[in-house]
């Protein structure tokens, strides 16, 4: 599995890009191998208030549905749009293409939480 060191990542199997005080925000690629071919994402609206360890949002695939859990406190500032029309996209590349959306962290010290690129393959390897 790929899992870029300069990423956070938290155990419901999110990561998150942190810039400044914005958060960058997607599903890990082994969310996106267990999950399978995902045909839905249902996107914030902007504005959105989410609350750390909160779901605000959920994306479907051909085995089941999961919900997407904020890192962080804040207001949804951006979403990636392009996903409704392509959510094969959270598969084809998750990191990039497939961001979800950016949220403006009310206090980014609620990051600390989080794993590293080492801890979280720690989590998931041998986990089937």
């Amino acid at each position: 599995m790929n899992t870029p060191a300069e990423l956070r990542y938290s155990e419901d199997h999110e990561w998150a890009k942190v810039e400044g005080s914005r958060i960058w925000l997607g599903i890990t690629d082994y969310a996106q191998d267990a999950l399978g071919d995902i045909v839905y994402i249902e996107l914030p609206p902007v504005g959105t208030e989410v609350t750390c360890g909160q779901a605000f949002s959920e994306v479907e695939s051909t085995k089941s549905v999961s919900e997407i859990y904020s890192p962080v406190t804040g207001v949804v500032v951006e979403v990636n749009t392009d996903l409704i029309d392509h959510p094969e996209r959270l598969n084809e590349d998750p990191y990039g293409d497939g961001w979800i959306c950016v949220i403006d962290a009310a206090d980014v010290s609620e990051l600390d939480a989080l794993l590293d690129a080492g801890a979280y393959t720690d989590l998931t390897e041998g986990v089937d």
